[in-house]
């Protein structure tokens, strides 16, 4: 049996130009994970998601952990949903992102009222009324981020049929790191335990910044063994945990 251990993206840039950055507390919030899995298990392989925040957290995690050089696969099915395309089809004022950000930013509350907007906006998408508006359907949305998990189950147990009985154990599969995002997790995490759409946004809504959720694969079976864990930030102090 293996695992694959799906990593969320450290603290992003929310009311800057470009969201899709780590924040300094996103990029430190990798190297302490990273630190925390020096005694853990060695990955044989990280994958990530091509967006930027996935890619700097997986770069964060190597400072930390200081391990050996480890292949590394970019898979753009473990990219996040577009929350900005979400966003502007739920508010026709915000089609212009920078100032949607500055507006929010003004107000007394603007992470509270934020969530609040951002998750009417998640529902909108969800119920399927609209599909049609958005460059990628929630439905779109699963059956990719399933299908990107599928794809690495369908490799690693090509390679360990390809070694088992074999003279080099060494080269069975081992455990994985993916480095991807809050609505990626909880969607995969949904597929598996067949959960409803509510309780999936639910599960995005809690998952915290470089929180590490563990699935178990084998011939015949695939598990989530925890989820959301961020212990390693609770161990460094309240204030590294973060949600966006």
């Amino acid at each position: 049996m293996a695992a694959i251990y799906l990593i969320r993206h450290g603290q992003a840039s929310f009311g800057s130009t470009d969201y899709d950055q780590l924040s300094e507390k996103g990029r430190e919030q990798g190297v302490i994970l990273g630190k925390y899995w020096q005694p853990n298990v060695v990955p044989s392989k990280f994958y990530s998601g091509d967006l930027l925040r996935h890619g700097q957290t997986l770069k964060c995690f190597t400072q930390g952990y200081q391990g050996k050089d480890t292949p590394m696969i970019i898979h753009s099915g473990f990219n996040e949903f577009d929350h900005i395309d979400i966003l502007t089809n739920y508010n026709a004022q915000w089609q212009n992102y920078v100032k949607m950000s500055k507006e929010i930013n003004r107000l007394k509350e603007p992470n509270k009222t934020f969530q609040k907007e951002f998750a009417q906006a998640l529902n909108r998408w969800v119920s399927g009324d609209n599909d049609h508006n958005y460059k990628e359907s929630w439905p779109q949305f699963k059956t990719r981020c399933i299908r990107a998990l599928q794809d690495i189950i369908r490799q690693e147990l090509a390679n360990r049929r390809k070694y088992t009985g074999g003279a080099n154990p060494l080269k069975q599969p081992q455990d994985i790191l993916v480095f991807t995002s809050g609505g990626t997790i909880s969607v995969i995490v949904q597929h598996i335990l067949e959960l409803s759409d509510q309780q999936a946004l639910q599960i995005n809504q809690q998952s915290r910044n470089t929180s590490v959720t563990k699935l178990l694969f084998s011939e015949n079976m695939l598990s989530v063994d925890y989820l959301n864990n961020y212990s390693h930030l609770t161990q460094a102090g309240a204030d590294w945990v973060t949600f966006r």
